[in-house]
């Protein structure tokens, strides 16, 4: 696994403990890409000199909060240097918690996109009441054609298959209402697309349904994903925050907390994003997840984790076949109204 080592809010600090945690639990084996000298130190300080870490040398960081344009990319950076170690074939996998629109213009620069694939997408897990939902574009892609929503459909489907094992993953549209008349026109124009394809699609969906078990996978532009997400995130933590104050207002209600701790623990296990790890980035010619800024070392733990699952599911070949498949018979539908 290539790691950017500068990647998030905490610094290497916290990458590096991380790291070593993934190779201690996971097995893995980790390249640390960052400032030689500080990632050193940091991995004495962690204790995983015996670990057999590497590390390489990258001298530059991309800000959190940096513009990015090809103008402005750095030829030396952390994350430049450690997807280059995945195209050299050096690393198998790469994770960041570093800026996601870096990530991802440099994956897509770097590695290209898979064949027929237009635009790579970030997938985020979610649980809902009965396990997960995966969505996508949750950033990429501010606004999307109806044929990148098509090719997210694909992909999502295929990561919730194979890294998730859900057999026949139920891929839903998002929209402001589950009739097919319902949203704007690119939403209408792949609604009618995803009907006719050989995909398990249920048709629309709406916002409650992202937590409500009905679909496994649900197709947004990155715009509507991102800010889906984000409300998402924010919603946890202010109902737990509720919850918190609301228990401790009376000795009753705190003896009460107390023997319901179990509970308490197991959905704030549940609902927290550094369980998950970080998102994918699907379509691109290799395999890079890409985790929340505020990671901290538990978190960091499962990006590596989830970014080797990714690697060991053999996702990239099969939406690589299945995308290409949607090309033709699309042409092949394009070719028949023709005649």
């Amino acid at each position: 696994m290539a790691v950017d080592a500068l990647g998030g809010d905490h610094g290497p600090r916290v990458v590096v403990e991380g790291s070593v945690l993934a190779c201690r639990d996971l097995g893995v084996s980790v390249s640390l890409v960052g400032p030689q000298a500080i990632v050193r130190e940091e991995l004495r300080r962690a204790g995983g000199e015996t670990l057999g870490i590497d590390v390489v040398d990258a001298p530059d960081a991309v800000g959190m909060a940096e513009p990015v344009t090809r103008a402005t990319l750095k030829k030396r950076s952390s994350i430049q240097v450690a997807v280059e170690l995945v195209r050299d074939g050096h690393a198998d996998a790469f994770f960041s918690a570093g800026n996601t629109a870096a990530c991802w213009t440099i994956a897509k620069l770097v590695l290209g996109t898979l064949e027929e694939v237009d635009r790579p997408a970030l997938a985020a897990i979610v649980p809902n009441v009965s396990g997960f939902t995966v969505l996508l574009d949750v950033g990429a892609n501010a606004s999307c054609k109806a044929r990148h929503l098509e090719e997210f459909a694909v992909m999502g489907k295929i990561y919730t298959r194979a890294v998730l094992h859900t057999p026949n993953p139920r891929v839903g549209l998002m929209s402001m209402g589950v009739e097919a008349t319902k949203g704007n026109e690119l939403v209408k124009e792949v609604h009618e697309v995803l009907k006719g394809s050989n995909l398990n699609f249920v048709g629309n969906v709406e916002g409650h349904e992202v937590f409500n078990g009905k679909v496994d996978v649900i197709v947004m532009d990155g715009f509507t994903g991102n800010v889906v997400l984000k409300a998402s995130e924010s919603l946890a933590e202010s109902v737990f925050h509720l919850i918190k104050e609301e228990i401790t207002r009376t000795p009753l209600r705190k003896l009460g907390a107390w023997l319901s701790r179990g509970a308490f623990r197991a959905v704030q296990h549940k609902t927290d994003p550094s369980e998950y790890g970080g998102a994918p980035l699907l379509g691109v010619k290799g395999c890079c997840v890409i985790g929340h800024g505020r990671s901290d070392a538990n978190a960091i733990r499962h990006g590596i984790r989830a970014a080797a699952e990714f690697f060991t599911s053999g996702v990239n070949a099969k939406i690589e076949a299945e995308v290409k498949a949607l090309a033709q018979r699309e042409a092949a539908a394009a070719a028949a109204a023709k005649a």
